[in-house]
């Protein structure tokens, strides 16, 4: 667009934590009480709150005579700090409100709950391993590697040649990949099937990462074990935690050569947060089947109907049934700016962004609206694309000051379209947890304080 610099309009960010400790003390409180409705007020009230001095954070640059331009800094007239004075860098100090952030009231104790990652503070596709999200069912550990081991054992002595033990330096020690995958809890956004319930980005979607995670593929240690692939059609992987988390996953996905025992994100080894020193990656796949501290592999010819399949992680549907084994994540995209807690302080200019990723292969196009799904218009992906790997889209925008109703639909290369809150809704009804991938629906007001709200 022509002289983009002269329109731009100015974003105010949205404030990072809309509770502090005595809110979340609260929360959890009232939640104890049964009152599970606490949760969305008190988000609403501290996010009103923030709204409210936001403002206030907003300072306009003076054209003529800056300081911040006329007089040298600090940094610009002696020496910096010495070289290497951090063995292990960390981000700026002026960035250390960038954090992943737990949900109040979602679970009863702090090990067995969630983080949220702060989406609508990143860039491009990789999430940094430091803010990636976490879900532990038994709090995390940070496990010796050279006293940890990856059993492979079959369900019967005839489903394999011979059951094997590897050590982290073996594993570490065969041809390994790297790939980009994204990985997203089956309960993202779970807290928006019946109603809006919470205020920003990070969230509505926060239970979402993308990294490059380097490991062996699954497949090749089956191989090494002499596995009957005839036989044996599924795998049971279990981690090492006290939780006892184990996951029924089917062959095929294996015989892909996308499932990988993965020691390495990002560059580098796993963090403990994210199941070092190895774990489970299956693309596509919703989060919990990416087993952490993975400990054994166990090849087997039918589902094992474990606890966290046969009783968590399974579809309620509006008749009363159960859906079971519906892992796959489908195409889903959210726009992170502008987005719920972010305030827009003039007309004019501005970059709609955005994630899209699909479970079922790659993003093939998103769609952007800004008046509620009547208009549609094709965003821009940035590359890479790549395959059950996040995707970020751009659309130009410029902001007339009137109310606008911000969304965004992906479509994947099967051809499936996202849908809107009122078609899952027709289908799965309003009494869920997992698998929320509705169109998220982000309204700018004219005073450019951005909601979360959901269309009849």
């Amino acid at each position: 667009m022509d002289r983009i610099a002269d329109r731009t309009g100015r974003l105010l960010k949205a404030p990072e934590n809309v509770l502090d400790a005595q809110g979340l003390r609260r929360v959890w409180a009232e939640a104890r009480g049964g009152r599970r409705d606490f949760i969305r007020s008190a988000f609403a009230a501290a996010a009103a709150t923030a709204a409210a001095v936001a403002p206030a954070r907003a300072v306009a640059a003076d054209a003529v005579g800056d300081p911040d331009i006329l007089t040298l800094p600090e940094h610009s007239r002696g020496l910096g700090r010495p070289v290497a004075s951090a063995g292990y860098g960390s981000p700026s100090q002026h960035e250390s409100q960038v954090q992943r952030r737990p949900s109040p009231g979602l679970t009863q104790t702090t090990q067995a709950s969630v983080s949220f990652a702060p989406l609508q503070s990143l860039f491009g596709i990789v999430t940094p391993s430091g803010v990636h999200f976490e879900r532990h069912h038994q709090g995390w550990w940070d496990i010796d590697p050279a006293h940890h081991r990856l059993m492979i054992n079959g369900s019967d002595e005839k489903m394999l040649r011979q059951p094997m033990v590897f050590t982290m330096d073996q594993l570490m020690r065969l041809p390994s990949v790297s790939r980009f995958h994204f990985i997203e809890c089956g309960a993202n956004t779970g807290m928006e099937w019946g109603n809006v319930a919470v205020p920003t980005c990070q969230y509505t979607h926060g239970m979402l990462s993308c990294s490059e995670f380097t490991g062996v593929p699954l497949r090749t240690l089956l191989e090494m074990a002499g596995v009957d692939f005839k036989r044996g059609r599924y795998i049971l992987a279990e981690g090492a935690d006290g939780s006892s988390m184990t996951r029924t996953i089917p062959m095929e996905l294996v015989e892909s050569g996308e499932v990988l025992v993965a020691y390495g994100q990002n560059g580098e080894m796993l963090r403990p947060e994210n199941g070092y020193p190895l774990r489970l990656v299956v693309p596509g796949v919703q989060g919990v089947s990416w087993v952490k501290y993975l400990r054994r592999i166990k090849v087997g010819d039918r589902p094992w109907a474990t606890k966290d399949e046969a009783v968590h992680y399974i579809d309620l549907m509006p008749d009363g049934q159960h859906r079971q084994y519906t892992s796959t994540q489908e195409c889903k995209s959210v726009v992170t700016t502008p987005s719920g807690g972010q305030v827009l302080l003039d007309r004019g200019y501005y970059s709609i962004s955005g994630l899209a990723w699909s479970g079922r292969g790659k993003v093939a196009r998103v769609d952007v609206s800004v008046d509620g799904g009547r208009n549609w218009h094709t965003a821009t992906l940035q590359t890479p694309v790549l395959s059950k790997c996040l995707t970020r889209f751009n659309l130009d925008w410029v902001w007339d000051g009137k109310p606008a109703l911000v969304q965004s639909r992906a479509s994947d290369e099967t051809g499936y379209v996202q849908p809107s809150t009122r078609q899952l809704r027709a289908v799965r009804g309003t009494r869920s947890i997992y698998h929320n991938n509705a169109i998220q629906t982000w309204l700018v007001q004219e005073s450019g304080e951005v909601k979360n709200v959901q269309l009849a």
